[in-house]
């Protein structure tokens, strides 16, 4: 966030005034100088950290920007859609001035799913990471059916101490503490490993070992064990999400030596940026970006962009609770065939995925993404992270409105003919769609025609229920349906006193009105 009258670069203003279009790459190159003087003057642990860091090992970097401050809250009359009774329809459109700069940033396949996750139907859209609950207040959550033998439990426990002891070295910035448990081949990697998370503000880190370690067959004193992480970045006092990692070990005589501390095959979410790859890392007041080290130099811009989306997400959180921080990972083209398991469908140019502690981390593919599209798609993602709930959504009939919602955001409350995505709608209507919202998500292998008009049927159909009902009803009956498990019919009727018969094919009719 900015201060004052200062404008974030690549903002996108609000009514009818042009949308600006910033390069990412030139916001980065104006801000370098003052940016480089204050990472200079502020000689952090990181980055004596980072100073120590052996030959060959390209550490991250933890970039401290300028943090906007944050707005004040509107008043219900500043909101971009008030409260308003019911809305006859068709609703009379003004017709967009040809002259008038109308932004672009659904020109290419822009369009953004949720992480994948549960095994849906065969062309499913992607849902939200299921997770397992967070470790417990002592960092420790139950352990495997299996007791093993006591030698077994014995190797385990000071397995555990001695990553209870790496851990007090990560969060304290003991580097060399936190090889010291390790053989001198895996210092490599752990440093790498040591260096991201630093970066990324790490202030807890909570092992728990899952059932007890066990022999690895055919190789003599190596023995491997599954832990369980609890994790935390910047805030200290957060509910910690959670990762899974293989930890392996030699016995030196009885001692355990830490020769891999690899990503779980198990963990739904997959893997960690931070476990793959050295990062570059720039810290916010709502907001932390991170992306490898050869795109550094865009931190600035995507910094500044993602805070002024905060400021619009943190509107849609449910429970008025939004995250204590965002994290956005930004994605070259290895990156994102990698990080959390890759695999997106083809349309995709973000997602985000559930990591536990109520936290949904947010990937950009910076293929695909352009200053043009940015800030819509941030405050998407965004929206996403804050509005849904911890275990994700398991109902892909529900799709609409979860990516309506976060289309609602994207779109900043400009007017609805300015949606870029009515085209696409307009032609979803006349063949390719049963009329049932229930029905609109787009497989895998759709094109981008039909991915672009089904969120825009979404956040029509949205746009609707927050014009006819206020912002916070529309919310209500969001949470009832995505985080309680209510059916549309059952939170229609407890939310709006209406049912959802009625209100479902009042939606459809608007869509149908708007794009003519």
């Amino acid at each position: 966030m900015t201060d004052g009258d200062e404008q974030p670069p690549g903002r996108t203003t609000d009514g009818d005034e042009p949308r600006p279009t910033v390069d990412a790459d030139r916001a980065a190159d104006a801000s370098a100088a003052n940016l480089s003087a204050a990472a200079d003057a502020s000689a952090d642990d990181t980055r004596a950290e980072n100073a120590a860091t052996p030959a060959g090992v390209d550490a991250a970097v933890d970039t401290i920007a300028p943090a906007p401050a944050p707005a004040p809250a509107p008043d219900a009359a500043s909101l971009p859609h008030p409260a308003a009774g019911p809305a006859s329809y068709p609703v009379p459109l003004v017709q967009p001035d040809p002259t008038r700069t109308v932004r672009q940033r659904r020109r290419w396949p822009l369009w953004t799913a949720l992480g994948l996750a549960l095994g849906l139907v065969a062309g499913a859209v992607p849902g939200v990471l299921l997770r397992e609950s967070a470790p417990d207040a002592a960092g420790r959550s139950a352990a495997n059916a299996d007791p093993g033998t006591a030698a077994q439990r014995r190797l385990g426990e000071r397995m555990l101490a001695l990553l209870d002891r790496q851990a007090a070295a990560l969060v304290g910035a003991d580097r060399a503490g936190f090889l010291a448990v390790a053989e001198p081949a895996a210092r490599p990697a752990l440093s790498r490993r040591y260096a991201a998370l630093r970066a990324l503000r790490v202030t807890v880190w909570r092992p728990a070992a899952d059932g007890v370690p066990e022999a690895v067959e055919g190789r003599p004193g190596e023995w491997r064990q599954t832990v369980t992480v609890g994790y935390c970045f910047v805030v200290p006092d957060c509910a910690p999400s959670t990762v899974e990692l293989g930890a392996r070990w030699r016995l030196a005589g009885e001692e355990p030596r830490l020769t891999a501390l690899e990503p779980s095959e198990a963990d739904p979410a997959g893997v960690r940026p931070w476990q793959m790859n050295d990062l570059a890392v720039t810290v916010g007041k709502r907001v932390v970006v991170a992306t490898t080290p050869a795109q550094r130099r865009k931190l600035p811009g995507l910094l500044a962009q993602a805070e002024a989306a905060a400021r619009a997400a943190d509107r849609y959180a449910i429970g008025g609770r939004p995250p204590d921080r965002y994290l956005v990972y930004y994605a070259g083209k290895g990156e994102w065939q990698r990080w959390y398991g890759g695999g997106r469908p083809k349309w995709t140019a973000g997602y985000a995925v559930g990591v536990g502690g109520g936290r949904h981390d947010v990937v950009l593919n910076a293929q695909i993404v352009t200053p043009a599209g940015l800030d819509d798609l941030l405050r998407h993602e965004l929206t996403h992270a804050a509005s849904l709930p911890d275990r994700g959504y398991a109902d892909r009939a529900d799709w609409w409105l979860v990516e309506g919602l976060a289309e609602y955001a994207g779109a900043d409350g400009q007017p609805v003919h300015r949606y870029d995505g009515l085209t696409e709608v307009r032609d979803l209507l006349r063949g390719g769609w049963s009329g049932r919202l229930e029905e609109v998500a787009p497989a895998d292998d759709a094109s981008d025609d039909r991915v672009g008009g089904a969120y825009g049927v979404g956040y029509l159909a949205v746009r609707h229920l927050v014009d006819r009902y206020g912002e916070q009803r529309m919310l209500d009956f969001y949470r009832a349906v995505v985080h309680q498990g209510r059916t549309p019919e059952q939170a229609a009727d407890e939310v709006f006193g209406d049912p959802w018969s009625m209100l479902h094919d009042d939606c459809v009719a608007y869509v149908r009105a708007v794009v003519g």
